[in-house]
């Protein structure tokens, strides 16, 4: 049976101010709509903490315990969550005449500054962004940073501090198969709506929006997304955010049962990055090509005074040969592999494809220092290279 995955707002249907700001959505006890919050020491991370609960005399019928989780994890988390509706001009190419085109999705507030997480794909191309808070109040929104790549973006609205009530911050470090999950966001535009399923699965790849790169490690589950839920938060039963809902994978563009969220981990190191430079800063090597090899990844150019050039890698040379023909004199040009370096690990990882080698340096920060293993004139030699930024 072949299947269909749909990614964007079809497909996708379905950190934090550095400094002060930063360090207030990390904390382990965050404080949300003037409730702090906290997980018992102990308890397994998405493991709800044991809670009293008691029905209220003459309340009706009494709750069950699932029950009461629901409503908690809908009391805590709804506040926090936002509709994003947008505007942008497209063109019709049949006509060659502009149209309005509107969408929607939704977010989460993450700090009192009124910055906004969604996905890329909600505002990408929009030329306006209103966002509408549960209190019903709606603020004009600007786009901060974005990573096209991992489909994150950060907005920020101009709102009192005591309008916004950030959602509480979770870890998907320690995520399992089974593990009970809450979807929050506006699917078809109906705000407040919550659905709940389980993780039917962890470490699912799907094919990024940036051609030839994929979204890694995405947390697979059974609670239904539709059009309207991209940017939405995923929960655990603490009521934190454990991911961020991206795609489904459907044939009709509605749910189907299966639907995918970005981990809130990688989250937490992209979303500084964006506010406070506006995208993703990554190290950058300086080796501009390579060439695969069943046995390493033998370097084919490296950038002119860039880390890999200051270090003494060699890529190939290029060999000028000049002859004179009576007035003329002719230029050729060879190529002159043999004394490239060959790249055989970083850092002790092996490298056999160009691709793992980018993932592998883009794993660090500008001013690491990396360790190549490099084969040269026939032997092994160790080089450290020095990290910039890309």
């Amino acid at each position: 049976m072949k299947r269909y995955l749909a990614i964007g707002c079809v497909m996708g249907l379905l950190g934090i101010a550095i400094g002060s700001t930063s360090s207030q959505w990390l904390d382990s006890t965050v404080q949300t709509a003037g409730n702090a919050y906290a997980v018992q020491p102990g308890v397994a991370a998405g493991v709800a903490p044991t809670r009293n609960w008691a029905v209220q005399p003459g309340a009706g019928n009494s709750l069950t315990p699932e029950e009461q989780t629901n409503i908690y994890v809908y009391e805590h988390a709804n506040p926090s969550v936002v509709n994003i509706n947008t505007r942008s001009v497209q063109i019709d190419r049949f006509f060659m005449m502009q149209r309005e085109a509107e969408g929607s999705g939704s977010g989460a507030i993450i700090d009192k500054q009124g910055h906004i997480l969604t996905n890329f794909h909600v505002v990408d191309g929009a030329n306006q962004v209103e966002v509408t808070l549960a209190s019903n109040k709606t603020y004009p929104a600007v786009l901060v940073g974005e990573d096209k790549e991992h489909d994150i973006a950060v907005l920020k609205i101009e709102a009192p501090p005591e309008e916004l009530a950030p959602l509480v911050i979770g870890t998907s470090e320690k995520l399992r198969v089974g593990q009970r999950v809450y979807v929050l966001g506006n699917p078809f535009g109906w705000d407040g709506t919550l659905t709940t399923g389980i993780i039917s699965s962890l470490n699912r790849d799907l094919p990024s929006r940036v051609p030839g790169r994929v979204m890694k490690s995405l947390i697979q589950t059974d609670a239904a997304m539709n059009p309207g839920n991209s940017g939405g938060p995923m929960l655990n039963t603490n009521g934190e955010m454990i991911g961020m809902c991206v795609a489904i994978a459907t044939k009709t563009g509605q749910n189907a049962g299966v639907g995918f969220a970005i981990p809130i981990d990688r989250i937490k190191v992209i979303v500084p990055e964006l506010i406070a430079h506006g995208h993703v800063v990554r190290a950058d090597i300086g080796i501009t090509h390579v060439m695969e090899t069943e046995s390493g990844l033998v370097i084919a150019r490296v950038a002119p005074n860039g880390p890999a050039d200051k270090a003494g890698l060699q890529g190939f040379r290029k060999i000028v040969q000049r002859r004179q023909q009576g007035p003329v004199i002719y230029e050729t040009e060879t190529v002159d592999r043999s004394h490239a370096d060959r790249i055989l690990a970083v850092d002790g990882e092996e490298m056999h494809t160009g691709v793992r080698f980018r993932d592998k340096i883009w794993e660090y920060k500008p001013g690491d220092v990396v360790q190549l293993t490099i084969e040269r004139d026939g032997r092994q030699v160790e080089l450290p290279v020095t990290l910039e930024a890309e």
